[in-house]
């Protein structure tokens, strides 16, 4: 199993060699690092925490990160979707990192969210800001559990 620590010197490697930042918000940063090793331990692979991913390599690999879609949204919006990369002046200015469109084809979405064909666009939020921190979700169990 890969550790927190290695995922985040990882990250950090990827980061300095492509010339970005990782997001400066400790406690942010931290679920995403999280996330990408909750990824790994399950599929083998460091998928997007803030993507669905399928458990399938060949069908995720656009979404391993660092994802396809990184560097065209670092260079267009200053940071990636899940706002993990950040441009140095976003980071520099203290700029807000703001959800951005998601660039990966809908049917590679639809496919993760178990659909056969999108009836309609699919409207996708990142993982991490879907449900805020304080929302209690009622829980539901079985009588016999």
């Amino acid at each position: 199993m890969t550790t927190l620590e290695a995922v985040r010197r990882r990250a950090e490697s990827d980061a300095r060699t492509n010339g970005y930042y990782l997001n400066p918000d400790p406690k942010f940063l931290s679920d995403l690092i999280e996330g990408l090793k909750t990824n790994e331990d399950r599929y083998g692979y460091p998928s997007c925490p803030c993507r669905l991913a399928i458990g399938d390599f060949k069908r995720d690999r656009d979404i391993i990160c660092p994802c396809d879609y990184r560097d065209p949204d670092v260079e267009e919006y200053g940071y990636c979707y899940c706002g993990l990369f950040i441009r140095k002046d976003i980071v520099e200015k203290n700029k807000p990192i703001e959800s951005i469109p998601e660039r990966r084809p809908q049917e590679k979405i639809a496919l993760a969210h178990g659909l056969q064909k999108i009836e309609k666009p699919v409207e996708v939020v990142p993982a991490l800001t879907a449900i805020p921190l304080k929302t209690k979700l009622k829980m539901w169990y079985c009588k016999q559990c």
